[in-house]
């Protein structure tokens, strides 16, 4: 987490985003590679060394994704809870009552 957040203020080589962070340069690395693969992160040679940032078309994808989750968890919510609201005349009364 702590490497996306560095990313979101700008590209950063890895030597800079491993400066900061107490895990060893091959692991940033690593980490990299992996948000690479999955699209969230871009890498642009600049002279000797890379440059990484973040994906924008990536990271819109992952947000739709969490988007379509949360609806859906929101709607399977609103089902339960309309499904879990009393009915029928014993409802009624009760409510009635306590005015």
């Amino acid at each position: 987490m702590a490497i996306f957040q560095k990313l979101a203020k700008g590209p950063m080589a890895v030597n800079e985003l491993a400066g900061n962070l107490p895990v060893s340069r091959p692991a940033v690395s690593q980490h990299l590679k992996v948000l690479k693969d999955a699209g969230l992160v871009t890498d642009t040679k600049d002279g000797t060394r890379r440059l990484y940032q973040l994906n924008p078309e990536g990271i819109a994808l992952l947000r739709a994704h969490f988007d379509r989750v949360w609806e859906k968890a929101m709607s399977a919510f609103q089902a339960t809870a309309e499904q879990s609201k009393p009915r029928g005349k014993h409802a009624t009364d009760r409510r009635s009552r306590r005015t």
